[in-house]
């Protein structure tokens, strides 16, 4: 294939998630081309399901011809909830950004690699400008907390770790509810902002535009200085141009979608490098799947191995009405406390127009292997409690989710499937928990203090399927090939200009919410990226090897 000419370089980002807007717009700020490639539709505000019961604009299942913002992905251990669309997960995510605690960062996992906390404290800091993190604060100021941030209080005494409360750092547009401003967040650069309305819809998408998503911010930024975004499009497929490693460029394959959900024929835009940043799920099928073809051939083995669930259990309570009043007037996540240093806490509400969500919930049922026997027993003992779950109509006004996160918990490895899929084996070394003491006692502690009923999601009360929203591993940082797929600064080993930004890439549990740490990590991967150069002596320039660029002389 002959060379092609280019006055840049051009990199395609694949994702415009946390990792890949921030890949986006450092990039073409260094002076490249940049093209990312997007799955998911684009979506303005009042594009977002009014209700989770508008299934096509809430859930993703194009081949039912369901473009939504939320997609559910469920292997035999546990289901994996991620966000589609430009944005990516910022689109239904529940807007918290809390940096990684110091002792996660100095995990043995990754210690030696770096000193994360001091690198990461920049990149914190500058991911936080971006995204417009402020701590949550009610409408009126000095106005009362929401019933959800008095349950936790109430729980964080009980256990004794009252002094732990405090209000989430969010990444919303708070302002004046309702009133729509100049941009002031980004010096003016932004669009124009609304302010936050209290709603609790956060998960359905914001359809008030106070969510600071990331079209709001780093996309909106990578486009104005001339990223192109190409929404609606499958990456299937990654191979070298020409040399093995990488070095004269890539081919990435993709299809664009068409009506009702079909994709379209294959074909190649070609890259002079490329990062890859398509979440968990996406990264580590398009790298397993590519080495298994023999398109990347020097991948290394470890590549769909250390997923983890962030340590994560979603038990739930269903409140009394009187307990419940004002549930919903609030963000989706405001505040949380740490029963211990490695558990963290976060009381999560649905919203006033989320009753669909309420259809995926039953009894909490204590673990065991036999939990379809221990559920239908649960039901003999509380066939009253068990009648009131089964009307949804309602309930996410009277919903509490207790997000409970660790550091501590098990792992995944995730393989290509039959007919494109993933299938998740448990890690013999390291396997995943299917029940965790610290959640079930919370939900039954609160739901005793209230009169509410404790719940759990389905799958996980009768098969010891667990949920999680913050997936991490699957393409995580190592010393070498043999212990990570990347190296410290995200580039593949054994292949130079291929990095990956999202969050396969984060070798350990974080315990907290983790897209403000995925965030800074793209951002100090994207700071060791040179800026482009143009070939001398050309009016038309031709791509140029990226002196000690993403992964180069690494084998």
């Amino acid at each position: 294939m002959p060379p092609v000419t280019r006055a840049t370089p051009h990199w395609v980002v694949v994702g415009s998630g946390f990792g890949g807007s921030v890949a986006a717009l450092r990039l073409v700020e260094k002076g490249y081309d940049v093209t990312v490639v997007e799955a998911g539709r684009r979506f303005e505000d009042h594009d977002f399901a009014r209700s989770a019961w508008h299934l096509p604009r809430y859930l993703w299942a194009p081949r039912l011809g369901w473009r939504g913002i939320t997609r559910i992905t469920t292997t035999r251990h546990v289901s994996i909830v991620s966000g589609v669309g430009v944005g990516g997960g910022s689109l239904a995510y529940a807007n918290v950004l809390y940096r990684a605690d110091p002792h996660v960062l100095a995990h043995p996992r990754w210690r030696g690699l770096a000193d994360w906390a001091a690198e990461l404290a920049p990149h914190y800091a500058e991911a936080e400008r971006l995204l417009g993190a402020t701590p949550y604060r009610a409408a009126e100021p000095g106005g009362p907390d929401d019933p959800g941030d008095l349950l936790l209080q109430d729980l964080g005494r009980d256990l004794g770790v009252e002094h732990t409360y405090r209000k989430a750092s969010v990444g919303v547009f708070l302002g004046t509810p309702g009133r729509t401003v100049p941009d002031p967040l980004l010096d003016g650069a932004g669009p124009p902002r609304t302010g936050c309305t209290r709603c609790g819809d956060c998960l359905l998408g914001c359809r008030v535009g106070a969510k600071n998503t990331l079209v709001k911010n780093y996309l909106h930024l990578a486009e104005h200085r001339g990223a192109f975004i190409r929404p609606d499009t499958e990456v299937v497929g990654l191979r070298p141009r020409g040399a093995e490693d990488g070095g004269d460029g890539y081919l990435v394959t993709v299809r664009a979608r068409r009506r009702w959900g079909r994709l379209g024929r294959a074909e190649a835009i070609e890259a002079d490098g490329v990062v890859l940043a398509g979440g968990v799920l996406g990264t580590t099928r398009l790298l397993a799947t590519a080495r298994a073809a023999g398109d990347l051939p020097r991948l290394s083995e470890r590549v769909g191995h250390e997923v983890r669930t962030n340590g994560e259990f979603v038990p739930g309570v269903l409140l009394p009405r009187a307990v419940a009043h004002g549930l919903t007037e609030r963000v989706a996540i405001t505040s949380s406390i740490h029963p211990t240093p490695d558990t963290h806490v976060e009381t999560l509400g649905y919203g006033a127009h989320a009753d669909y969500m309420s259809t995926g919930l039953t009894l909490l049922t204590t673990g065991g292997r036999r939990r379809a026997l221990a559920w239908l027993g649960t039901i003999a003992r509380h066939p009253w409690r068990f009648a009131q779950t089964l009307v949804p109509f309602g309930q996410s006004r009277r919903q509490l989710m207790l997000l409970v996160m660790g550091t501590g918990g098990g792992a995944l490895r995730l393989r290509p499937g039959r007919r494109g899929g993933l299938v998740s084996e448990l890690d013999p070394d390291d396997p995943l928990p299917s029940t965790s003491a610290a959640a079930e006692d919370a939900a039954r502690r609160v739901a005793a203090r209230t009169g509410g009923i404790a719940e759990s999601p389905l799958l996980d009360a009768v098969a010891g399927i667990g949920l999680t929203a913050h997936p991490l591993g699957g393409a995580v940082i190592g010393a070498s090939p043999a212990e990570g797929v990347v190296d410290a600064d995200q580039r593949v080993f054994g292949y130079r200009n291929l990095l990956v930004c999202d969050g396969s890439v984060v070798p350990v549990n974080l315990g907290t919410n983790p897209s403000l740490t995925i965030t800074a990590l793209a951002e100090r991967a994207m700071s060791r990226v040179p800026a482009a150069q143009r070939s001398p002596g050309r009016a038309d320039g031709v791509p140029v090897p990226l002196a000690g660029g993403p992964g180069q002389d690494r084998s």
